[in-house]
């Protein structure tokens, strides 16, 4: 029909391949962060160090939704387009932001906050006591634990010795069964999480009449900052009562369980569906 158009851009190609890079220099940040602060950091002070990680990794979302509301605002040819000409509002349901100045200005921040990684020793020191308890001596004393027949050097090993070392800590995470039911949590967890900040901006625009750029800024303003100042505050109490691997699964099963008894109560708050034609009420 007339209406239907093909696709013209192929502009999504870049942005796929835009957050593909930039999920590739991220990756690293939380795994290696963490195991620097766990092999050279004083055992007490590791739940707080990694609780300032999580803590300033959770300010990214939030002036994202900030940054996100501010772009929402401004037009979608802002600098190409006469703005006087424009005649629809952001409340306007035809109203397209510039959805890309944010991708344009985080990149040129991530950019600028990279530079300083260049600057790093090319070897850290390593601790010369209780060596056996950072990572790297893990995994030294799992090559010693295998057996002559196990140790012998193999040609892939040779070629590749970083797939052997892989597939040894991977096999001694994913039998460690503490490990593997909290990372099913996690994955319990942030999926439950994800779905929700992703339907809120929406539900709020449909349920209570607001812009798209006011949505995303009341999300940042009071749904992550609460977040991060738990995820603060359980480090510090991990380390006022020096809580062991028990302890701590303790602490989170049940924060997490009064996390799940609150989070029922959204059942009995709410707000009257508006008539919609075709989901609410029937065409008759």
């Amino acid at each position: 029909t007339g209406c239907e158009k093909e696709p013209s851009s192929y502009m999504w190609i870049y942005i796929l391949l835009g957050n593909m890079l930039r999920g590739i220099g991220e990756t690293p940040i939380t795994p290696l962060g963490i195991s620097y602060l766990d092999d050279f950091a004083k055992e007490e002070d590791v739940p707080v160090y990694v609780a300032c990680l999580h803590t300033i990794a959770m300010l990214g979302p939030m002036f994202g939704f900030l940054l996100g509301s501010l772009c929402a605002k401004l037009y979608v040819d802002i600098g190409f387009v006469d703005l006087g000409s424009i005649t629809i509002t952001p409340q306007d349901s035809r109203w397209v932001g510039a959805w890309w100045l944010g991708f344009l200005i985080g990149g040129v921040t991530s950019f600028l906050a990279a530079i300083p990684f260049c600057f790093l020793p090319k070897s850290l020191k390593k601790p010369e006591e209780d060596n056996d308890k950072t990572s790297y001596g893990l995994l030294e004393n799992m090559r010693k634990k295998l057996t002559p027949a196990q140790s012998k050097p193999r040609k892939c090993q040779l070629i590749y010795p970083f797939l052997s070392d892989f597939y040894t800590s991977l096999k001694k995470v994913l039998s460690n069964r503490m490990y593997f039911t909290f990372l099913c949590c996690s994955l319990l967890q942030f999926n439950s999480f994800i779905g929700f900040l992703t339907y809120k901006p929406k539900y709020m625009e449909q349920q209570y009449g607001q812009s798209t750029s006011k949505s995303n800024f009341l999300i940042g303003l009071t749904t992550l900052p609460p977040v991060g100042i738990g995820i603060f505050l359980g480090g510090l109490i991990m380390k006022k009562y020096k809580m062991g691997i028990i302890g701590a699964t303790k602490f989170a099963f049940i924060m997490s369980f009064l996390a799940y008894v609150t989070t029922l109560l959204h059942f009995f708050v709410g707000c009257e569906n508006h008539v919609v034609a075709g989901m609410t009420v029937s065409y008759e």
